[in-house]
């Protein structure tokens, strides 16, 4: 199938849904490096209306390419159980969305095993998830694994967000030059304070909306300010 239809489940990959409304797009210093030049990004919204930051390449012409290298989405960098974290919960994370982001791949284009002429190449890395309730500062973000974020509140009871962020691109399969970027962050879940336990539940809803926002995502739009 043509490519406008495929870019969605793709690109998210790209795509990190967020669920709710405190969602916004990461900040420079929330980057991973996973997608390495960030410089040319530029603030938008998904086709369902949360912020993201994307960049489409100009010469990207979907009706080009038939055929899609889905690789999984990986943690970038590996990431490590944490008290708040547990090891079941980064296995149960990244496997819910490699399923759905497959199965929204397999439903727009033809899945194939290498790149070539025609073929594009999905990667996409989930770069964070921590709690927070506020802003995270740089040096909670490092490095860029699933990790819990910063010091509590002064009484480590207030809720925290679940957060997840998101970085996914597009390549030529031929070049590897890439034709689509994408970061976003997702919220899900609150949890009640600091000491409570993640889950993978916590932050399904996310997951959820990221393949659902992915079926409708089409590259060719021009991108809509945030």
């Amino acid at each position: 199938m043509a490519l406008q239809r495929f870019v969605g489940p793709m690109v998210v990959a790209g795509a990190l849904l967020l669920a709710g409304c405190a969602s916004r797009v990461p900040d420079s210093h929330e980057y991973s490096g996973f997608l390495g030049n960030y410089s040319n990004l530029q603030p938008s919204t998904s086709a369902s209306g949360a912020p993201i930051l994307r960049w489409v390449a100009p010469s990207f012409n979907p009706k080009s390419y038939s055929a899609l290298v889905y690789e999984p989405v990986v943690y970038y960098p590996e990431a490590h159980p944490s008290s708040q974290v547990g090891q079941r919960v980064l296995d149960g994370v990244l496997s819910y969305t490699n399923t759905k982001l497959k199965t929204a791949a397999e439903q727009r284009m033809r899945l194939v095993s290498k790149p070539g002429p025609g073929v594009l190449i999905f990667r996409g890395a989930i770069t964070a998830v921590n709690t927070s309730d506020q802003d995270l500062k740089p040096r909670e973000l490092i490095p860029f694994a699933l990790v819990v974020a910063g010091a509590r509140a002064a009484t480590g009871m207030r809720p925290k967000d679940t957060n997840l962020f998101f970085e996914g691109e597009l390549l030529d399969g031929v070049t590897r030059q890439p034709l689509v970027k994408i970061v976003r962050k997702g919220t899900g879940i609150q949890v009640t304070n600091a000491e409570q336990q993640v889950t993978a539940d916590d932050l399904r809803t996310v997951i959820d909306q990221l393949g659902a926002d992915a079926v409708m995502f089409d590259a060719r739009a021009q991108p809509k300010p945030n």
